[in-house]
């Protein structure tokens, strides 16, 4: 078995996953949708919208919690994502470097 052969395929696979989850983006939502959070694949935060009416009226404290509620469904929904997209490229979900 070659070894350098078979790095070189695992650092292509890491490339051609890596350009796939770049590409690859979620959007969280909390308060029925007055807070929205947009994440890329690589979990960079690509977009916050947050409601006029979510900041009508309301404590900061709980649009506070609105945000981090989105974020958390965004980064749950981007989770099964990549094991889809993982396993769709025939990798396992614990792929390094990911």
């Amino acid at each position: 078995m070659n070894v350098a052969k078979l790095l070189q395929q695992a650092q292509q696979a890491q490339a051609q996953m890596q350009k796939a989850l770049g590409e690859l983006e979620v959007e969280g939502s909390a308060g029925g949708g007055l807070v929205r959070v947009r994440l890329s694949g690589l979990k960079e935060l690509k977009g916050v919208s947050i409601d006029g009416q979510a900041l009508a009226g309301e404590a900061p404290g709980l649009v506070e919690d609105l945000v981090v509620a989105a974020w958390q469904e965004a980064s749950r929904l981007l989770e099964e994502r990549s094991h889809e997209l993982l396993a769709r490229m025939g990798l396992p979900a614990g792929f390094p470097g990911l």
